[in-house]
């Protein structure tokens, strides 16, 4: 995440394949915690840290994963994710599918209220998806999210159509009818997710450009509301919403969030009791790993280097990009840097994150390692890249959060770089994650360490980045053959699974043959949780974390 353009997932059954991003909770034996409890007021809270500060509140603009968690704690789809990642009732209480599979009508519930009392309707839907594709609204995720999927949405997005002609319509306050583009078994779990969430228009429209920019200017429809936030707040509070239709369910009174970016700065605070989760570095966990209340908890999250083919001559040649996804000692770097359970990565579609739907076999497995470490090729790549370039070196900016394992990370890779490509002069640039997406999405860089986390259990919601059109490309390649691949997996291939699969396949040999991104590796979570946490889902695609039934244990 951080998570565009066109979208189908196909005869995917929704089973959470990795054993800790079974949307199991966070829980773990050991000591007990001082901060989660009772406050001096009676009340149950629950305290966290985030490495950042919101980036965005507005769900047709987020696009990070700080963003869809919080949102997903104070909004409600049509359906949200349960324990085990399966979809369960949220705003709508059931729905009907035709039998050709394009149309969804959906049955809302009448008890359903925003937290100034308006009813949620219908009409929230119909607005707030067609704002999310509307290009005046500069949607990232709308288009990526809709097109291919929604009627009508392609054209929408590019200007051709108005947005009325979206095919989401309500029939009456509490029917909604969704009309696809192709038949789409996962329709239903993509609902969850924060794009899809309802508006008020009326609400909206008020608050003009004010508009999800501090707690007074957004509505909540969700389990929580966001207390005492602005758009560059570093502490926010979730604070129980009474007005939500299934507010009995809510164990928690509050939920604290704090921004911390220095990892040991979090870990004394955990120790002291302040806080109630602290994630771990590479060399807290040699110090931390045998602690009562340490957890590693693997995830779907890749990450990788985009290289902007449009800023330098060089980053247009292929060799020199091959040359710099060899070049660095991946194995090195989550064994020594990183230390947390993090896993090489290879190819860009995760270990153990679906199965191929004719054999069962692991995709990752079947598709094999497309990139390794291989100094010797690197270096090889890299000298005939400099000869189809008529130089003898290359000067390139490195893009990065400026968190603190980032940090570590991109020191690493950018001393591995400078050291095996003779004539690379590689510089680190690292911002607030923030500023780093908007760099990204004006293309304002050069090399940029990225990541992505999965919106559904589909190779799509990665293979899809990289397609010509595609709000997530930002970095202009384009390769006909590879589009035509994707691009059919969501159209003539739409019911035949295997077939879509194979074409999956084959694109991302194509990808990493162009040496479009260099992966680097999929990540996993070291932290200490207080034995008092129960109830904190951990989901496998959306947003990483569910607060709805947080509790803490008696």
């Amino acid at each position: 995440m951080k998570l565009r353009n066109g979208l189908l997932l196909v005869g995917v059954l929704l089973v959470v394949l990795l054993a800790a991003c079974s949307g199991g909770n966070e829980e773990s034996a050991g000591s007990e915690s001082k901060a989660g409890g009772d406050s001096s007021e009676g009340e149950k809270v629950l305290n966290f840290l985030s490495p950042e500060v919101i980036p965005a509140m507005d769900p047709s603009l987020a696009t990070d994963e700080t963003s869809f968690v919080t949102l997903a704690a104070t909004m409600e789809g049509l359906y949200r994710l349960d324990e085990n990642a399966e979809p369960v009732g949220g705003m709508a209480t059931d729905h009907e599918v035709s039998e050709d599979g394009l149309t969804w009508t959906f049955n809302l519930r009448e008890d359903a209220k925003w937290s100034n009392g308006d009813p949620v309707t219908a009409h929230d839907f119909v607005y707030a998806w067609q704002r999310a594709v509307n290009p005046d609204t500069g949607s990232e995720y709308g288009p990526y999210m809709m097109n291919g999927v929604i009627k009508n949405a392609t054209a929408i997005s590019t200007g051709e159509l108005p947005v009325e002609d979206l095919g989401v319509t309500a029939e009456d306050d509490y029917t909604l009818v969704v009309e696809l583009e192709n038949p789409t078994a996962y329709f239903e779990s993509l609902t969850t997710f924060g794009t899809f969430y309802p508006l008020n228009q009326a609400f909206v429209e008020e608050q003009g450009d004010n508009f999800a920019t501090s707690s007074e200017t957004l509505l909540s429809n969700g389990p929580y509301s966001i207390e005492e936030w602005t758009s560059t707040s570093n502490s926010w509070e979730l604070a129980k919403n009474d007005s939500y239709w299934d507010a009995e369910t809510v164990q928690m009174d509050k939920i604290t969030f704090e921004v911390v970016k220095d990892p040991t700065t979090a870990v004394q605070l955990y120790e002291e009791g302040t806080v109630d989760r602290a994630d771990l570095t590479s060399d807290l966990v040699d110090q931390y790993s045998t602690h009562e209340d340490y957890l590693v908890s693997p995830d779907t999250f890749v990450y990788f280097i985009k290289f902007n083919q449009t800023a330098n001559e060089a980053l247009a040649n292929t060799n020199i990009r091959a040359a710099i996804s060899k070049a660095f000692d991946k194995e090195a770097l989550v064994s020594e840097i990183l230390n947390n359970g993090s896993l090489v990565a290879n190819g860009l579609i995760p270990a153990d994150f679906t199965p191929m739907p004719d054999s069962g076999e692991d995709f990752r497995a079947v598709s094999g390692d497309l990139v390794t470490y291989d100094l010797e090729a690197a270096q090889e790549h890299w000298e005939a890249g400099l000869e189809e370039l008529g130089t003898d070196s290359v000067s390139l900016e490195l893009l990065a959060d400026d968190d603190e394992t980032t940090k570590l990370m991109v020191e690493y890779i950018a001393n591995q770089l400078n050291t095996n490509l003779p004539g690379l002069e590689l510089n680190i640039k690292q911002v607030p994650k923030e500023q780093r997406l908007d760099l990204d999405t004006s293309m304002n860089y050069e090399v940029q360490i990225s990541r992505w986390g999965p919106d559904f259990l589909d190779p799509f919601t990665y293979m899809n980045l990289w397609t010509t059109d595609s709000g997530n490309n930002m970095m202009g390649y384009s390769n006909p053959e590879y589009d035509a691949l994707v691009e059919a997996t969501a159209t003539e291939l739409a019911t035949d699974n295997v077939a879509r699969y194979e074409n999956f396949l084959e694109a991302e040999k194509i990808l990493f043959e162009d040496a479009a991104i260099a992966p680097i590796y999929q990540s996993s979570r070291a932290q200490l949780v207080s034995p008092k946490v129960e109830g904190v889902n951990v989901n496998p695609f959306g947003g990483t974390y569910e607060y709805k039934w947080a509790n803490i244990k008696e």
